[in-house]
């Protein structure tokens, strides 16, 4: 089968265009005939250094959909020709490739009216967004929250979440020539991180409270004045490094709730409930997107070939919204 991989670690333009075995479905497993992929800055992040787990020619790559080619022994709820999209084990092989092997349990069927590219577009991100604030935060209509970095993957579609499930003010960080997109996804204010003090401009625009939810995609530092920013009894979901609490810092002046999340974390774990909790909110997902409720967000549709380039562009933060690799 035709893939784009790697060698050994390295950066993204040193990937290549290869010929690879077609994989085999084991005990539990299927195999994808891959129709589209999406890119997401774990893939960069991740070639750099390798991981112990992984083989080489190594396929990067960890959101796909596709129809079942093969099913394994114990599968009985899927079928050949079955139209799946899936989040990947980031310390398994790729999914940058015409096939690949997921485990059954952790697919979610897409909906008629969805096309491949839409639905390879949304999981890494969109569930990265639907865990923090609908299955960790428990976001409720009326809430204020603050989304940083609307114009990326996570953020766009954590915009769109908050606006569906009825949040009274949205806010976001993104540059300034990115507010117009941010607006159209349903943020109601948008600041510009280059030149403003987003955590001041987030407090006083929440009445002077700070916001109920923020949901940090970022880093460390910034999730440290983030907490400092909440309203009292405010929630802080992290991805991106959570804070630590400094001596400065008294927690009972704001009896904040913290969540770090890694959705990976349910691969890493081995936990099957985890595992198929990707698919549960995979198909909720799907649910809302099936309704016309929320927007894929694909910027750009590439080849196979084109991967290389397109993920130094992101690693670049060059790109907003989502790359899409259509591979049929």
């Amino acid at each position: 089968m035709k893939a784009i991989a790697q060698s050994g670690p390295g950066k993204p333009e040193e990937l290549v265009m290869t010929e690879l075995d077609k994989p085999v479905a084991g005990s539990g497993e299927m195999v994808v005939r891959i129709h589209a992929a999406s890119l997401n800055p774990v893939d960069y992040k991740m070639m750099t250094a390798g991981h112990p787990s992984w083989s080489y020619p190594h396929v990067p790559g960890v959101d796909a959909s596709g129809t079942v080619e093969e099913i394994g022994e114990g599968v009985t709820e899927w079928r050949k020709g079955d139209r799946v999209v899936f989040h990947a084990s980031v310390f398994a092989g790729g999914v940058c490739a015409e096939y690949a092997v997921t485990t059954a349990h952790t697919v979610s069927r897409i909906p008629e009216n969805i096309s491949f590219e839409a639905a390879a577009a949304f999981p890494c991100a969109g569930l990265t967004a639907y865990q923090a604030l609908v299955r960790c935060m428990h976001i409720q209509p009326g809430q204020s929250v603050f989304i940083h970095g609307g114009a990326g993957g996570v953020g766009g579609y954590a915009i769109q979440l908050a606006r569906v499930l009825g949040a009274g003010l949205i806010m976001t960080s993104c540059s300034s020539h990115n507010f117009d997109y941010v607006n159209k996804l349903g943020a109601d204010l948008a600041f510009d991180y280059n030149n403003e003090d987003v955590h001041a401009r987030m407090i006083e625009a929440a009445g002077g409270e700070g916001p109920d939810l923020i949901l940090n995609t970022v880093n460390r530092v910034i999730s440290q004045k983030d907490l400092g920013a909440l309203s009292f009894g405010g929630q802080l979901a992290c991805i991106a490094g959570a804070p630590e609490i400094v001596a400065d810092f008294h927690p009972s002046t704001k009896s904040f709730t913290l969540h770090k999340l890694m959705l990976g974390g349910a691969h890493l774990s081995g936990s099957i409930k985890a595992q198929k909790e990707l698919a549960a909110m995979g198909n909720e997902f799907l649910g809302l997107m099936a309704k016309g409720l929320i927007d894929p967000m694909i910027e750009e549709t590439i080849g196979l070939a084109e991967v290389p380039q397109a993920l130094k562009r992101l690693s670049e933060r060059h790109v907003r919204g989502k790359i899409v690799v259509k591979v049929l």
